[in-house]
Order: structure tokens, then sequence, then C-alpha cells
């Protein structure tokens, strides 16, 4: 199932269920204008084809003490870089920093690009020098942080 066979009632399903992904089947085909079979039918398949990752519950993380939000871009040591290996270490080992709740490889001058989560400043320097900045791949660290959340929905345009 490429996107190309992706119909406007696909569309439409990926779109309520971005939503609002506690739907039940009868409410979604109502609002989809299916029948319930056909409905979980799509939903099975879309889900089967990857279209469908994951039903989450997103969690305010204000509220659970992480107030602090964090954009930070890494740099590798220029060496390093070239060797495949090297950053093969980095990815793998931010996967295993909580505080880091994203990372995408990036191009120009920088080659991570990290969205770190915690409590406060003090945790985040914490993390920063005794984890970011003491990995061997890592020569440059350049941290921004939040403000104020203008924008912050989950949903993608299908």
């Amino acid at each position: 199932m490429s996107q190309n066979e992706l119909d406007r009632t696909d569309r439409r399903i990926l779109a309520e269920l971005q939503r609002n992904g506690r739907l039940s089947n009868q409410d979604l085909a109502e609002k989809v204008s299916l029948s319930p079979s056909p409905c979980l039918r799509r939903v099975r398949r879309l889900e089967e084809a990857g279209y469908i990752r994951n039903y989450v519950a997103l969690v305010d993380p204000e509220k659970v003490g992480l107030k602090l939000m964090a954009y930070v871009s890494i740099r590798l040591n220029k060496v390093l870089r070239s060797s495949h290996a090297s950053m093969s270490d980095f990815a793998r080992d931010v996967q295993h920093w909580p505080e880091v709740v994203e990372c995408y490889a990036m191009s120009g001058d920088m080659d991570y690009l990290l969205r770190v989560q915690v409590e406060d400043l003090a945790r985040f320097s914490s993390f920063a020098m005794d984890k970011l900045m003491q990995h061997p791949a890592v020569v440059d660290m350049r941290s921004s942080f939040t403000l104020q959340r203008i924008k912050e929905i989950t949903e993608i345009p299908v």
C-alpha cells in the first residue's frame, strides 16, 4: 500500500484518529461515513501498512515536572564525523538518555538536533556537562531554550 493508494476515506480516517485515537470504531465509522465493518477493515489495513504507527497518550511535560525544554545542536569531531561508526555510536548512545525525547540527524553545520525535556536548568546543565559534552564524538554543542509554547500539535496534514 503506497501513498498513492490512500483514497479520500483513508485520509479522513487518518485525520480523525490523529485528533482522537480513542474513538470507538462506531464513532469513527460515523465520522467518515462508513459502516463499522468496512471502517475497521480500513483501520487494520492502515495499521498493517504502517500508516498508523502507534496509539499514545500525550502527557503534559509540565504537569509531571519537566518544565524546561531545550533544542540542542550537536557537532561531531570532523575526523570522527567521516567515520560512520562514530555517528552510529552517538545515535546508539542517545537512545539510552531519557532526557532526549527527539533526535534527528541533520544537514548543515551541525550533525544532530536533539529535543531535551528536563526538570530545570540545573538538571539540563548536569545532562549537558556529564553526558553530552563527555561523549567522545561530540566537539560542539549549542543550546536554545524555549520561552513560550506558541504552537504544538501532533497532527500531520493528510
